[in-house]
């Protein structure tokens, strides 16, 4: 029988969120380029203290709020937003605010993709036998140590470690606390720089944010990495002697 005009609109009403994340995305980064920067932050520094002193709860939920908009939407600025964090509630207050921020966001891109797109990729990789069912076999049995893995190395983009896991069928619960641990040791050093960005706006300098790659910074983390990695490399020798 022949499909009526209406019956594919559920199946693409699922694909709705993702596309209007990767549209706005893609928007965002012209049209949002020159306003989250640290120029901005700079230009309005005064006005930001002057109203955190006089309203803590709202600035801090309004931040939150705006950080979620910003890795949801995968907008650019989630490096100045992270660094303003500290600047605006110090190191302990803004690392909190920056990962419960950053873990939401992260969760509603994911639960989009899922919704849609990685859904059918799922089935179809459920489905799939040969080389593609031993990559999604692997990933199950290490999915925690790679969803851990892709969250420390700071080679993987945000948005990525975001959408890839949704797309191959990860446990959404896995996915969520695995996301919030893992994004701490770049949410700290990205804090940590924030905490002295007056001094640097009074020499009239820009962060340097290459913080990150300095070996006392990226050491532990690398560090960490190596930790998540390792168990996947035990169980793939020790699969290749049984072998």
């Amino acid at each position: 029988m022949t499909a009526m005009p209406g019956e594919n609109r559920p199946g693409l009403l699922r694909h709705l969120p993702l596309m209007l994340i990767l549209c706005i995305a893609v928007t965002g980064s012209f049209a949002l380029r020159d306003y989250l920067s640290f120029d901005t932050l700079r230009a309005n520094r005064e006005a930001l203290l002057m109203f955190r002193d006089q309203n803590l709860g709202v600035l801090a939920a309004g931040f939150v709020a705006l950080y979620v908009v910003i890795v949801a939407f995968s907008l650019p600025g989630a490096a100045v937003a992270s660094v303003t964090g500290g600047f605006l509630f110090g190191l302990a207050a803004g690392t909190v605010l920056n990962v419960l921020a950053a873990t939401i966001g992260a969760c509603a891109i994911f639960i989009a993709a899922r919704a849609g797109l990685g859904a059918t990729l799922s089935a179809k990789f459920d489905a799939s036998e040969g080389t593609a069912g031993r990559i999604r076999d692997g990933l199950r049995d290490h999915e925690i140590n790679v969803l851990l893995l892709i969250r420390l190395v700071p080679a993987v983009p945000f948005f990525v470690a975001n959408l890839l896991p949704a797309l191959v069928g990860v446990k959404f619960g896995n996915f969520l606390w695995t996301t919030a641990i893992g994004i701490i040791p770049g949410a700290i050093v990205f804090t940590w720089i924030g905490v002295g960005l007056g001094e640097v706006f009074d020499r009239g300098e820009t962060p340097d944010l290459s913080l990150l790659w300095e070996p006392h910074i990226i050491g532990p983390i690398l560090g960490l990495c190596v930790l998540a990695a390792l168990p996947i490399v035990v169980r793939v020798l020790r699969g290749r002697k049984e072998i």
